[in-house]
C-alpha cells in the first residue's frame, strides 16, 4: 500500500531532520522524504498538517505480564497501549512465567504477538537457567531464536565467577548483556531510598551503595571480559559519575534511565503512595538532577518506561508489602517531551533517546525514518491537552503516580511497517 503523509513536521534525529516535510511509504518502507518519487500515486493520504511525525518509539523494558500473569495484563492490551503511546517496538525481559530461557518460550511470545499485538516485541533471553544465577543458559540457541541480548533481570547472581563466565560467553556470541546493578545483600527487601523520608515513614530502605557497589563490580568485569554491556535503569548521581568515567576510558558500556526517575523523588511517596513503590527506588532530588545531567552530557543513551502494570489489589497493601512498579506506557511520550521544556534539551534530543539510540543499543535498524527504513512512526498533536485518568489510559494496569496530571500532546495515529495499528 502506498501512503503519502503530508504537511507534517518531521523529526528524525538519526538523519538530523527537524522540519516540515512530506513522507512517502510503499510496501511498509519509507521510499522518499520531502519530494515524491517519479510516478508515485498514493493509495492513502494522511493529513498531518499542524502535527509532528516522529519515528516509532523503542522501549528498552516493557513487562507485558504474558505469559504467566494475564490477570494483570496481556500482550494484546499492552501492545495496544504501546501503539497508542507511539511505541512500535517493546523489549521484553526474561522474567515471565515460564522464563525466557528456551527457544520454545520465545516462539510462544512471537506467536501470541502475531495474533494480538500492535507493536513488535523483541525478547531478551535469560542469562542463567531459570534466572537462578547458578548455571549459564544456552545463549547461542537464544540468539538463534531471535533474542537481541541476555540478562538476569533483577534476579541476583551472587557468585562472581558465574557472572564472569556469563560475560565471557555473551562476548563470544556477540550478545549485548543487559545489567541491573543491585547488591542484594545491601538492598535486602527494602522498598524506599535510604534517607530522611524512609526514616520518617519507618520504611525499610535501599541505600545508594546497593547500586553503586554493583556498578563498580560489574564495570571491572566488563573491562576484563570485553563484553558489550548495557546498564538498565540507573537511579543515582554517583552511578552517573562512574558510568561517565567508564565511557571516557573506552569501555563498551551504555546506560538508560526510567522516565519516572527523571521526574519523581522519594518525597513523592508522601503518605505512603504505593504507586511510587518502584525498584530501584525513587531517590533524592540530588540524584534526580544528576540523572538529568547524565542525559545532557551523553552518559545516558536512552529513556525507557520500565512499564509494570498491576491489578488494583497489588497496590492496596501497605507500602512495603505492595508490588513494585508503575504503569507508564500511556504517559511516556508527552512526559518526555515536557522534560525538554524543563531542561536544555531539544525536542529532537528527547526523541533520539526514545527511538534511534535505544535501537542502536539493540542493534536493530529501526527508530529512524530514512529512505529504506521500515515505516514505523507516530503522528503527534502537540496542541492536545489531556488528563491522566483510568479512562484515558489504555493499559490494563492503572497504577500510575501521574494520575490527575494534565499533559500536553497526544499521539493521533501510529503506523507499524506502514500499517495503521492505532488511530484516535
Amino acid at each position: 500500500m502506498r501512503i503519502h503523509i503530508k504537511g507534517g513536521h518531521l523529526v528524525d534525529p538519526a538523519h538530523q531532520v527537524d522540519k516540515k516535510a512530506d513522507l512517502f511509504i510503499d510496501d511498509g518502507q519509507v521510499i522518499a522524504v520531502g519530494k515524491a518519487p517519479d510516478g508515485f500515486k498514493a493509495d492513502e493520504t494522511i493529513d498531518a498538517k499542524g502535527k509532528h511525525i516522529f519515528p516509532g518509539l523503542v522501549d528498552l523494558q516493557t513487562r507485558l505480564r504474558e505469559p504467566g500473569l494475564e490477570y494483570k495484563a496481556t500482550i494484546a492490551s499492552e501492545t495496544r497501549a504501546a501503539a497508542a503511546g507511539g511505541i512500535t517496538t517493546v523489549c521484553l525481559p526474561p522474567d515471565t512465567s515460564p522464563i525466557l530461557d528456551t527457544p520454545a518460550v520465545i516462539e510462544l511470545i512471537h506467536r501470541r504477538n502475531e495474533a494480538a499485538g500492535c507493536a513488535e516485541i523483541v525478547t531478551i533471553g535469560a542469562l542463567t537457567k531459570g534466572l537462578a544465577g547458578a548455571e549459564i543458559s544456552e545463549m547461542y540457541e537464544l540468539k538463534r531464536a531471535g533474542c537481541v541480548g541476555v540478562t538476569n533481570a533483577r534476579a541476583p547472581i551472587a557468585n562472581t565467577l558465574v557472572m564472569r563466565r556469563a560475560m565471557e560467553y555473551a562476548a563470544n556470541y556477540d550478545l549485548t548483556l543487559f545489567l541491573h546493578a543491585e547488591d542484594h545483600s545491601l538492598s535486602q527487601k527494602g522498598c524506599a531510598h535510604e534517607g530522611v523520608i524512609s526514616t520518617r515513614l519507618g520504611l525499610s530502605s535501599i541505600p545508594e551503595a546497593a547500586e553503586t557497589m554493583a556498578v563498580a563490580r560489574l564495570l571491572m568485569l566488563v573491562e576484563q571480559t570485553g563484553v558489550r554491556a548495557h546498564f538498565c535503569q540507573l537511579s543515582s548521581a554517583k552511578s552517573m559519575q562512574m558510568m561517565h568515567r567508564a565511557q571516557y576510558d573506552g569501555l563498551p558500556v551504555t546506560a538508560d534511565v526510567t522516565l519516572h526517575h527523571l521526574y519523581l523523588t522519594d518525597m513523592d511517596i508522601g503518605y505512603f503512595d504505593s504507586n511510587c513503590h518502584v525498584i530501584p527506588p525513587l531517590r533524592s532530588q540530588r540524584d534526580r538532577d544528576g540523572l538529568r545531567d547524565g542525559l545532557l552530557n551523553g552518559t545516558l543513551h536512552a529513556i525507557c518506561s520500565d512499564h509494570q502494570p498491576h491489578e488494583l489489589d497489588a497496590k492496596l497493601a501497605p507500602f512495603s508489602e505492595s508490588e513494585p512498579g508503575m504503569s507508564t506506557l500511556d504517559t511516556l511520550l508527552p512526559l518526555a517531551l515536557r522534560l525538554a521544556e524543563e531542561t536544555d534539551m531539544s525536542q529532537s534530543d528527547v526523541i533520539s533517546l526514545l527511538s534511534w539510540q535505544p535501537a542502536k543499543i539493540l542493534g536493530l535498524n529501526i527508530g529512524h525514518l530514512g529512505v529504506g527504513a521500515r515505516a514505523d512512526l507516530c503522528i503527534f498533536d502537540s496542541e492536545v491537552n489531556w488528563t491522566v485518568s483510568p479512562e484515558t489510559m489504555l493499559s490494563q494496569g492503572k497504577n500510575s503516580p501521574f494520575m490527575g496530571w494534565e499533559l500536553k500532546g497526544q499521539v493521533q495515529q501510529t503506523l507499524l511497517a506502514g500499517k495503521t495499528v492505532f488511530k484516535r
